[in-house]
């Protein structure tokens, strides 16, 4: 099988402190893949990681089979890798649709239709379509985060705590419209600390503590796996 993302021995080292050591995944074209762990797991220095914005110390990281250590964080982005970082990030003094329209590298009328693609995925948005940014609420913020990372069309998206801050109503709504974005063929790295809910959208998980992964699986197998809810408390 040919991997759309893959690191081998990845290490991202701050200082004397190692935050991911010899870390090995891979993500394969279409497919919605969890990183699950507690906070401090190394799950956003991962994120950071694949799209350039974090140097690596040490091992590899192929994106379409070439590697990608070289490239700058919008020169990935160029070539497919679409990211929605912490803590939602739009822009507050546009409207929703400006946010969207911005982050678009297709022509006006292929603009015009993305965003009519984004409005199908969150109905939600198209009723604040002018609306500015800052008067939207969290969850829906985190709609326009997620679409925002959708408009540049990535091969790979990459979510970094979506639902964070989020009711589990909110949570829902953003979460389960995963598995529709990777069925169009957009591949998704979830970074999640809800455990519950990350596995129950995507079809594999790697588990991390300290900047390693100690398990991985499809996520099917590792809901029913007491070791997996351990090392959310410390226990692996």
């Amino acid at each position: 099988m040919k991997y759309l993302l893959e690191t081998r021995n990845l290490s991202v080292q701050y200082g004397e402190i190692v935050a991911l050591k010899g870390l090995s995944l891979q993500v394969g074209p279409g497919e919605a893949v969890a990183l699950v762990g507690a906070n401090g797991a190394g799950k956003t220095t991962l994120i950071k990681s694949i799209i350039g914005l974090l140097k690596l110390s040490g091992g590899e990281l192929l994106f379409d089979g070439h590697d990608v250590r070289a490239v700058p964080a919008y020169h990935r982005a160029r070539r497919g890798i679409g990211y929605s970082p912490e803590g939602r990030r739009v822009f507050p003094g546009l409207s929703v649709r400006e946010n969207l329209e911005v982050a678009s590298f297709a022509t006006g009328q292929e603009t015009c239709r993305l965003i009519d693609r984004m409005y199908a995925i969150f109905p939600a948005l198209k009723q604040k379509e002018r609306a500015l940014g800052w008067t939207l609420s969290g969850g829906q913020q985190q709609m326009l985060a997620v679409c925002r990372a959708l408009m540049s069309q990535p091969r790979l998206l990459l979510l970094d705590e979506p639902s964070l801050g989020l009711s589990p109503k909110l949570t829902d709504e953003v979460l389960w419209r995963i598995p529709e974005i990777a069925k169009s063929g957009t591949a998704v790295v979830l970074a999640e600390q809800n455990l519950t809910e990350a596995l129950e959208v995507t079809s594999r998980a790697y588990v991390l503590r300290v900047g390693s992964i100690v398990l991985e699986g499809p996520s099917q197998e590792l809901r029913s796996n007491p070791s997996v809810r351990n090392s959310f408390l410390g226990g692996l």
